[in-house]
């Protein structure tokens, strides 16, 4: 996870995800849900970044901390994985449990590589963890100086179009962890439109976006806990095949109201 760019609120996000991490990393927190999600999230990569590359940057290591998370299959894409997240103990966990990774505490808006050092960033649902849509310009101009030209970017962000994301952002993050409807904070997100625009300010060319993520997801979610509890692998399987048949929504033309977030693929130009 990540924070904005100001100081404080950086030791304060770092206090924030080290806690969440903690929680989650010692209880094996949302186990199923958490293999679903990673499963979108591989299916996804591997559609659409092509490999051969030096070195790749993943921009949030939560899913590798409390999850079997997407190194493995970065891994097979570039040479060399690099991760970064503002929280140390998501750090140490993510790299114990994946050793090839070269994993660093940091912030998305200050990034601690130098300019042109990355092929690849996969920044997914890191951006919207931001208190203010400003912070989303800053990291994606952060991202563009440590990438080579050409460079592939893929990111998701949370997708307003959709219901959940839409009441999210009427309620506050105390409504929101106390009903359940989202268990740590969350922060602005962006149309897709005013993504796409950000995404080429910051200096890159929009290949494509996609919505991703189409079952409901506060329900899903509470069908794995339960599930979770059985401890029979077959009511597992079977669960997560009916989660995954439900991406099929996403070629309906109700895709942007059923996708939990946008997923945008770019590439670096030249600066």
């Amino acid at each position: 996870m990540q924070s904005n760019s100001s100081g404080s609120d950086d030791r304060s996000a770092e206090t924030l995800w080290n806690t969440v991490g903690a929680e989650w990393i010692s209880e094996g927190y949302q186990r199923l849900w958490r293999q679903h999600s990673d499963r979108i999230a591989v299916a996804l990569i591997s559609q659409l970044i092509k490999g051969g590359n030096r070195s790749l940057l993943k921009t949030d290591l939560f899913d590798e901390a409390v999850g079997d998370g997407q190194v493995a299959l970065l891994s097979s894409l570039a040479e060399t994985v690099h991760g970064i997240d503002i929280a140390p103990n998501v750090v140490t966990e993510a790299t114990r449990r994946n050793p090839g990774l070269k994993g660093r505490t940091g912030d998305i808006c200050h990034l601690p590589y130098d300019d042109a050092t990355f092929d690849v960033v996969v920044s997914l649902s890191t951006l919207d963890h931001f208190p203010d849509a400003a912070d989303i310009d800053v990291a994606l101009r952060e991202i563009r100086r440590v990438m080579t030209a050409g460079g592939q970017l893929l990111l998701t962000l949370d997708n307003p179009l959709n219901p959940k994301i839409a009441l999210r952002g009427v309620l506050s993050n105390d409504l929101l962890k106390r009903t359940g409807l989202v268990p740590y904070e969350c922060g602005a997100t962006m149309p897709r439109d005013a993504l796409v625009a950000a995404v080429r300010r910051a200096g890159f060319r929009v290949l494509l976006t996609r919505p991703m993520l189409h079952c409901p997801r506060v329900l899903a979610v509470r069908a794995a806990a339960l599930v979770e509890k059985l401890g029979k692998p077959a009511a597992e399987a079977a669960l997560l095949a009916t989660l995954d048949r439900f991406e099929r929504l996403g070629t309906l033309p109700t895709r942007w109201r059923t996708g939990h977030y946008t997923a945008l693929l770019a590439e670096a130009e030249d600066t």
